[in-house]
């Protein structure tokens, strides 16, 4: 089956609604990814994230990479087999990890060459390599190498990333052998119009599949993010999913929604739910204050998750200050169905032709929370 992308419904807003179309099943966007670094979503079994509708998930090509590595994954039968989970996903291409890796790494035409957080030995990772090894893990989405330059680069280290991402680009479009695993470039450019416009008129000429905007969510202000995001999906085609990467906060989803983004990930839902905070529809609050000690109520009175049905705060609190493993799995998975609830909510404004007023009236709710 080929990757399509069929473009529903446009809200006023310009918030968009569609699905996308895999060999593991259909994605209605607009869609939170789970992240599921070494395979796995954290703390959530693959029938979990089913039940509370996670559609598709996030793989990390550079953790898989280095361990257990991908021609053991392919050995296995590919990725979906490795972890049981037999619906999409989408695999990043370790540009982002790498660019993480600070002195630990140099970018060169050829490719980055860095050393493993785990051991210290030293790896290769070109465009070709990116996506033979994402081949191997036999994603449905492969992402592009691309180079992320931090928020503080100057215009002309910004300059230099796009245009070896646009290389890196081409040359991983040349790598793919047929496989019939989709390919999404990424736009970088920083915090500056006109390398973003350079960024995706490269991309767009070459014909990816989606298009991804990178180079966010890396220390930047929430402003800049969002004078960004006023411009940038327009930048990318209509008929083609737009995604978003490494955002975000629940106000972050809404608003990017909202400026026609399709697809999000972000690790802050099962992250944040190890460190005790979780998202409700009245804004975050952490499990660990003291007023929830006896608290007989849930977490959320309008999440319908399990974790809200079943369990008070003051249970929940218990578990978490004794550090039991139950606690933050429960605690995880309330933030992930808050998420795929929000997404489902955003969807069904956009098909009833009311996203601004949805919007609004979530921000009202945080705004009296305060």
């Amino acid at each position: 089956m080929t990757f399509t992308f069929e473009l529903l419904a446009t809200d006023p807003s310009g918030a968009r609604a569609g699905r996308l179309h895999t060999d593991h099943g259909m994605v209605e966007t607009p869609i939170f990814m789970p992240v599921g670094t070494q395979a796995t979503v954290k703390a959530m079994t693959p029938g979990e994230l089913q039940s509370i509708h996670a559609q598709i998930i996030l793989n990390n090509t550079y953790h898989l990479f280095l361990r257990p590595g991908h021609a053991l994954i392919k050995q296995l039968g590919g990725v979906h087999r490795f972890m049981n989970w037999d619906r999409p996903i989408l695999t990043d291409s370790g540009g982002y990890q790498i660019f993480s890796l600070g002195k630990m790494c140099q970018i060169r035409e050829e490719g980055a060459l860095f050393q493993s957080h785990i051991d210290g030995s030293k790896h290769f990772l070109s465009p070709e390599v990116a996506i033979q090894v994402q081949e191997h893990l036999g994603s449905d989405i492969m992402m592009q190498l691309d180079e992320c330059p931090a928020a503080d680069a100057s215009r002309e280290q910004v300059k230099r990333a796009v245009e070896l991402s646009l290389r890196w680009g081409e040359r991983c479009k040349q790598a793919q052998s047929g496989t019939g695993q989709a390919l999404f470039g990424i736009m970088q450019g920083g915090i500056d119009e006109e390398l973003r416009r350079k960024s995706a008129s490269g991309l767009v000429s070459m014909g990816f599949d989606g298009y991804a905007i990178g180079g966010l969510s890396v220390g930047e202000s929430r402003e800049n993010m969002l004078q960004v995001l006023r411009y940038a999906p327009g930048l990318l085609p209509v008929d083609k999913p737009r995604y978003l990467m490494g955002v975000g906060k629940p106000v972050d989803l809404v608003d990017a929604v909202g400026l026609g983004v399709d697809m999000f990930d972000c690790v802050l839902p099962t992250r944040n739910a190890r460190n005790g905070q979780l998202f409700t529809s009245r804004g975050p609050f952490n499990i660990k204050r003291s007023e929830n000690r006896d608290h007989p109520g849930p977490i959320d009175e309008e999440c319908p998750c399990e974790t809200c049905r079943c369990y008070s705060r003051a249970y929940l609190r218990h578990l978490f200050i004794n550090k039991e493993i139950l606690g933050v799995r429960l605690l995880t998975f309330h933030n992930l169905s808050f998420y795929m609830g929000l997404m489902r909510q955003m969807r069904e404004a956009i098909f009833a032709g009311n996203f601004a007023e949805f919007r609004d009236t979530f921000y009202k709710k945080l705004l009296r929370n305060e």
